[in-house]
């Protein structure tokens, strides 16, 4: 049997969990602007983060590992069609849909004791018919038999991903009218006739509300942190608007749109220990996960996502500054963009929840360079908190 999103791969608990737990997401950065969207519109996008979070949320909340905690996330935003990913993916040069998606763990899941931790991660690209490629990475990560390597592409990955229980669909599928005619638009192109037989449009969806984000470049993506003290990242995209066909970006590319790790400072390198003297580092193992959102050409240039690890590993960042140094990287370069980020230990910065004013032994980053970044974050309190603009306060 192959279990779904919904479907915990360990049991739950009794009760609710009281240990640390967090889960933190981003449905994609952009241009998008404050001033031309709609109250109707931010809405919506705040509901569809909100979802993501519960969802997550609820694997995290009875003990589940945060490996099944962001493919439930992941898997949500993937379902709607306002984000760049699964339903809404935008279209290539030749108006055709090419998914990527990547997941990466900092340690082996405890469901899955056989698991080596070399195995780490991996990503896909070149997916046309996944419905949900977060599903397809975790199937082939927890699969090192039938997919020993690191990446896959196209029609083998998909193949892999069927013999495993994942479901594939028709390409129609991922059409929605709304990227179709910016893909037209953006090329010179007529916008009409749409394609023959498109999908009817299904409200509930989403598949009527116009995206704030036009010609996207962004993602999707979910970090979370289990009561075992497992981080893991998971990262899913329709990539950039008018790509060319066959192009490869940051989402499957580790060390470049995501990045997880687990390290132990006591059993480190001479180098390690020479810095740890010298900033008087006196840390415990520390782990961090990392995904990536915007401009995957500079993503990769940049290694951003591994950098924000060795950062923290190496100079005894804390999340937040390892992240923030990232992002200006990027921008410096001329890429745009944002990062979720987390460390199991805080790594010198501490944050303090509004409701109960209770220390948190954790920190999450989300920095971004550009006017806005779709975001949220859940914590044990299981009170989802979004914000879309660079100036947005979570809410």
């Amino acid at each position: 049997m192959v279990l779904s999103e919904k479907q915990p791969r360990l049991p739950p608990l009794s009760a609710p969990s009281t240990g640390r737990h967090v889960l933190v997401i981003h449905g994609g950065a952009g241009t998008m602007s404050k001033a031309g969207s709609t109250p109707a519109q931010r809405a919506a996008y705040k509901a569809g983060l909100q979802a993501a979070l519960e969802a997550g949320y609820a694997v995290l909340r009875d003990g589940g590992e945060a490996m099944d905690s962001v493919v439930a996330a992941v898997s949500t935003m993937e379902d709607n069609p306002l984000f760049n990913s699964g339903k809404g993916a935008v279209f290539n040069v030749v108006g055709k849909n090419e998914l990527e998606a990547s997941i990466m763990l900092s340690k082996p899941p405890a469901s899955h004791p056989e698991i080596p931790p070399s195995r780490r991660g991996l990503g896909v690209t070149l997916l046309t018919r996944t419905r949900n490629p977060s599903q397809l990475v975790r199937a082939l990560y927890l699969a090192p038999t039938a997919a020993p390597h690191t990446f896959l592409s196209g029609a083998t990955a998909e193949a892999l991903g069927e013999s495993l229980g994942i479901e594939l669909v028709d390409p129609s599928y991922f059409f929605t009218e709304h990227r179709w005619r910016e893909h037209r638009k953006s090329l010179g192109l007529p916008e009409e006739p749409l394609p023959s037989d498109p999908p009817e449009h299904d409200e509930k969806a989403g598949d009527t509300m116009p995206p704030l984000d036009q010609l996207p470049t962004g993602t999707v993506g979910a970090v979370a942190l289990d009561i075992r003290g497992c981080i893991a990242s998971l990262t899913s995209t329709g990539g950039r608007t008018n790509k060319l066909v066959g192009r490869v970006g940051d989402t499957p590319s580790m060390g470049s749109g995501f990045w997880a790790e687990e390290w132990d400072r006591k059993a480190g390198s001479w180098v390690q220990k020479v810095l740890d003297k010298i900033l008087q580092s006196s840390q415990e193992p520390s782990a961090v996960g990392v995904s990536g959102t915007g401009d995957g050409d500079y993503f990769i240039r940049l290694a951003t996502a591994a950098t924000v690890a060795r950062r923290v590993q190496y100079l005894n960042n804390s999340i937040e500054t390892a992240a923030q140094s990232a992002v200006k990287e990027l921008l410096a370069d001329g890429g745009i963009g944002g990062v979720v980020a987390l460390d199991d230990l805080g790594n010198g910065e501490v944050v303090v929840s509004s409701n109960d004013l209770k220390l948190s032994p954790y920190l999450v980053a989300m920095p971004l360079n550009c006017p806005g970044m779709y975001r949220g974050v859940i914590r044990e309190d299981g009170v989802p908190k979004t914000a879309i603009f660079a100036d947005d306060v979570l809410d």
